[in-house]
């Protein structure tokens, strides 16, 4: 594997300024292209983070250029026509998530871009938050022992009145499916990081606010394989009480039979052994680019392994699994009964 890398990025939308910002601290990496049918918005990237080359066909990027890799930044429907492309081409493809509109879409991408023999990796950065991270190597470490109960709660306060989503992403208003299909398969993914595989679910989803399509309220029961159980109580309506409620987007417990892991909302993590007073716990975290700049923890890791492994935690195999869960939840709020995958 060459040692420096060749990307190229299609998209330009407001959450892409985090990737284009990572990129440019791995110096492994140049992106030399970007693809947008907004000339000013792809100059105004192409200008803060040195990207020479600006095109309105990424077919036209993806021949011309030859990349290494596609980091794909664009809305979940496009995705199977541009993954094919590139799989067809032998790049291989980082895919923002949702990943399609539909399993069946996400299962067609994932399989093409396996029978061409690509690298496919979905951009999942939830699992890849620095608490995240650390709170599996405390989990590993067995400090409070076995799991039984992991406990998420976040109130995003980003979805109410007439104007919901529109400073920022504008489409979610549109959604038929929202909360779950756009912000609880994080969770779906990160409890699955720390317990293992969904054994069953049980699901409740509401619709809130009048002015978007879908759901805005979620209370999401998963139970696991190995007899532990996650609660995700959440909604975009209702407001937090922290300074910044998009940094760690909540506040987690993890049970176990010798203790409890807190995370708080400023990203301080504690350790409550039986019997024992609330621990801080030290690690480093910091409060740049998204959410304790996972998209640069994930994009560093993305081309580790691309240049060693080829082993990706989000690999599409695995990321299907997290989707299997997604439509079972819809599926439990939908009869009002527990679903077994």
């Amino acid at each position: 594997m060459k040692t420096k890398l060749k990307g190229v990025a299609i998209g330009a939308g407001y959450f892409s300024q985090f990737q284009y910002q990572a990129w440019t601290r791995i110096p492994e990496v140049e992106i030399t292209a970007l693809c947008n049918q907004n000339l000013s918005r792809a100059k105004g990237i192409m200008d803060q983070y040195h990207i020479e080359k600006h095109y309105t066909d990424y077919r036209e990027m993806i021949l011309k250029e030859k990349p290494d890799f596609v980091d794909v930044i664009t809305p979940p429907e496009t995705h199977v026509e541009i993954c094919k492309f590139a799989a067809d081409h032998g790049v291989n493809i980082i895919c923002q998530k949702p990943l399609a509109p539909t399993y069946e879409e996400s299962e067609q991408i994932v399989k093409y871009a396996q029978k061409k023999g690509v690298h496919f990796v979905v951009h999942e950065n939830f699992r890849f938050q620095p608490w995240h991270r650390e709170i599996k190597k405390i989990i590993d470490q067995g400090e409070v022992g076995d799991l039984f109960g992991l406990n998420f709660r976040s109130r995003m306060g980003d979805g109410w009145g007439e104007d919901a989503y529109l400073s920022r992403q504008p489409y979610f208003r549109t959604y038929e499916k929202l909360i779950i299909y756009e912000t609880g398969v994080h969770y779906i993914d990160t409890f699955r990081y720390h317990a293992g595989e969904v054994e069953s679910t049980y699901s409740m989803l509401k619709r809130l606010n009048p002015v978007i399509k879908g759901e805005d309220l979620g209370l999401m029961i998963l139970n696991f394989k190995n007899k532990s159980h996650a609660i995700w109580d959440a909604n975009r309506y209702n407001e937090s009480n922290v300074e910044n409620a998009r940094y760690t987007f909540g506040e987690y417990l993890i049970d176990g039979s010798k203790g409890s892991i807190r995370l708080y909302a400023d990203g301080n993590i504690t350790i409550q052994k039986l019997g024992e007073k609330e621990k801080n716990h030290a690690y480093e975290h910091r409060n740049i680019g998204f959410a304790g700049d996972c998209c640069y923890i994930f994009q560093r890791d993305f081309i580790d392994q691309l240049m060693t492994t080829g082993k990706f935690e989000t690999s599409g195999v695995n990321y299907l699994k997290t989707l299997k869960v997604q439509e079972a939840v819809y599926q439990s709020a939908k009869i009002n009964k527990p679903v077994f995958l």
